[in-house]
């Protein structure tokens, strides 16, 4: 999901109307890409000042993606994911990692901004086993209803649910557990859900400011606590070695340590089994 904040400034003939900063866009900036626009590099900008390790952390969400998705095809031997919130396009994309340990496993892309639409659907033209659809996340129910994503899963056999970085734009009173319950329920037995999140430490007080930025500059951002994070995941099997930080969830063996990072911090995940 990549909500856009929708307060505009009233349209004048003949003007160009910039686009409001955009979640997905935003983080586009912040991994060094360049399909974003003035108003996100702001935000990235104001990010950056607050928290100056945050491109450290961004990095690092995409490699425990990686390392996720090669655990979820390689070791759990799922041959379906379907990536909610998935963002640009940009390197090592989920059915990239998923295809170079099964080249069969079927990925399915869900956002809905326009701009992250064009640009996958571009990517993955020519590509079979891999889809996308406009689709979000506060909208279970039409979700799994969509046509395309029923045409793709097979939801009587295992499914990966990747929930990276999405659920932190979720605001308490669009009630985020209850749209990951509904999700679960309808994922069958040996399905996994994967979930990275935002996190508020206590009294973190560069947390605190990020989420600030965040909510100034795209009109939304809840962090959690780790303890929240992992009500996410109630009633499912929890994989090796738990809800964790980023760099503490089974990092490949050449990876120096980085934990004592304070950014590493500010952001957990989690896989677990549905039985």
């Amino acid at each position: 999901m990549s909500d856009q904040d929708t307060r505009t400034a009233p349209a004048v003939a003949g003007a160009y109307d910039p686009p409001p900063p955009n979640i997905a866009r935003v983080y586009d900036y912040l991994l060094g890409g360049k399909d974003n626009y003035a108003a996100d590099r702001a935000v990235g900008e104001r990010i950056e000042q607050t928290l100056p390790a945050v491109h450290l952390g961004v990095q690092q969400q995409r490699a425990v993606l990686r390392r996720v998705v090669r655990y979820l095809v390689g070791e759990a031997g799922l041959r379906q994911l379907v990536d909610l919130g998935s963002g640009l396009p940009t390197a090592d994309n989920v059915h990239q990692v998923a295809h170079a340990v099964d080249r069969s496993t079927r990925v399915v892309y869900v956002d809905n901004d326009p701009v992250v639409l064009t640009h996958a659907r571009a990517l993955l033209a020519d590509n079979k086993e891999t889809t996308v659809l406009a689709g979000d996340l506060r909208e279970p129910a039409a979700l799994l209803a969509d046509p395309v994503l029923r045409g793709h899963i097979d939801f009587d056999q295992p499914v990966g649910l990747l929930l990276c970085g999405i659920l932190h734009y979720v605001l308490d009173e669009e009630e985020p557990a209850l749209i990951v319950r509904q999700l679960v329920d309808a994922l069958p037995s040996g399905s996994y859900v994967f979930i990275h999140h935002l996190l508020v430490a206590g009294e973190d007080a560069e947390a605190a400011a990020a989420e600030a930025v965040l909510r100034q500059g795209v009109g939304r951002a809840q962090f959690r606590t780790p303890a929240a994070v992992a009500a996410f995941l109630d009633g499912l099997a929890l994989v090796d070695p738990g809800v964790v930080t980023v760099a503490e969830w089974r990092p490949d063996a050449d990876t120096p340590p980085l934990s004592a990072n304070p950014v590493l911090r500010l952001a957990a995940v989690g896989v677990a089994r549905k039985p």
